[in-house]
């Protein structure tokens, strides 16, 4: 059914690095949210009113919210599109965090609403009522929902979207709700007491949480959160895929919202190359990868002395012993500085930030492996921090 309507609906629908493409897709998934949860509050209004139940009621209140957060979707994908202009040269595609953010913050308030009135009804039950339509319709609800977390799961990831991601995890959250409201209602014909209360309490309960993890998810987003393995991975074996390139370090992405990353990385080439042509192959990449990724990409060239095989020789000494402190450890933008009396190896070592160690303790034992290995020799050592 998802392949049916993407095909159906949306052209050039495998061009989903275009900003048009993103839009019709986010469109999409609006429609079919606002068709969907339209039915099903109206009918769990009409039901659980009839029903005497508070948790139907509800859970079609929250299917309402849905409707609302579809129709704030549509609009953060139409002004994501906004080109880029002075007060915001990256552009405005941050506007889809922004929404699924205000999402978040509307389905909070709504899952506390809810708690409210669940709790009130615990103290003051009413009898509910079962009915056969009331079991089809959430049987319906279920089932519905279940497709809908899953339709915004797989065009969410297809176009990199936070937003159809949270909108699925929502969804999820509805499924679990709603079953809960089944099974109490169904109890109600052999219990004693009512459940609805206590069913409408863990409703709200499931909604509270799945507007804490969007918020959460989508916070971290807008703060900076490290760069995903799998588009770290892309960028770095794009640029070691052409020849010419020896490595790769200082790797920055900057995510300014979904197809506005902007990178910049440092690439090592080979001095004996005329500094023309490596130029040349700095332009090449990044236009390459702009027009193949849809990735800003700026491109720093760091020449390499591979032909001095004594300089190479200290690359690698100094690399292992680096392993042998913390196996994560690296380095780069090695040189040798020679003197009348002594020589400075300059070089950068990458600390991750899940090691403990000090600084001053990894100078320590890098200044005693140099002083011991190299004769008039000194390490003279900037620490740098990875950003990916």
């Amino acid at each position: 059914m998802t392949n049916f309507l993407v095909k159906k609906f949306i052209k050039n629908y495998e061009d989903v690095k275009n900003v048009y493409v993103r839009q019709a897709y986010g469109n999409l998934a609006s429609i079919v949210a606002v068709i969907i949860n339209f039915f099903l509050f109206v009918s769990k209004f009409i039901v659980g009113t009839f029903a005497g139940s508070v948790a139907i009621v509800a859970d079609g209140v929250n299917n309402l919210s849905d409707m609302g957060s579809a129709v704030i979707s549509a609009i953060s994908f139409k002004l994501a599109l906004k080109p880029a202009d002075k007060e915001h040269p990256y552009g405005h595609a941050r506007i889809e965090y922004l929404s699924a953010l205000a999402v978040g913050i509307i389905i909070i308030l709504l899952g506390f609403e809810l708690g409210k009135s669940s709790i009130k009804s615990i103290f003051y039950p009413i009898k509910t009522t079962f009915s056969l339509t009331t079991a089809i319709i959430l049987v319906m609800s279920i089932l519905a929902k279940l497709w809908l977390s899953f339709f915004n799961k797989k065009l969410g990831k297809r176009i990199e979207s936070e937003l159809m991601l949270a909108t699925a995890v929502d969804s999820l959250s509805d499924v679990l709700s709603t079953t809960a409201v089944l099974v109490s209602t169904v109890l109600s014909l052999v219990l004693p007491f009512s459940l609805d209360g206590i069913m409408g309490t863990i409703v709200s309960a499931l909604i509270l949480v799945s507007g804490i993890g969007i918020i959460k998810d989508t916070v971290n987003k807008l703060l900076g959160d490290a760069p995903s393995k799998e588009l770290v991975d892309k960028i770095t074996d794009f640029v070691m895929s052409y020849d010419g390139i020896i490595g790769v370090h200082d790797l920055m992405i900057h995510d300014y919202g979904p197809g506005r990353c902007f990178v910049s990385l440092h690439a090592e080439v080979s001095s004996k190359v005329n500094v023309i042509e490596s130029h040349d192959l700095i332009d090449d990449i990044e236009r390459d990868i702009k027009e193949k990724e849809n990735i800003f990409l700026v491109l720093h060239m760091d020449p390499i002395a591979t032909e001095n095989k004594e300089l190479q020789l200290m690359i690698k000494e100094i690399s292992d012993f680096l392993k042998t402190i913390d196996e994560n450890l690296s380095m780069h933008d090695f040189r040798a500085v020679g003197g009348a009396t002594h020589t400075n190896l300059v070089f950068d070592v990458v600390i991750p930030y899940s090691l403990e160690i000090p600084d001053s303790e990894i100078l320590a034992k890098i200044n005693t492996f140099v002083d011991e290995t190299y004769e008039d020799t000194y390490a003279v050592v900037t620490f740098d921090r990875s950003f990916s």
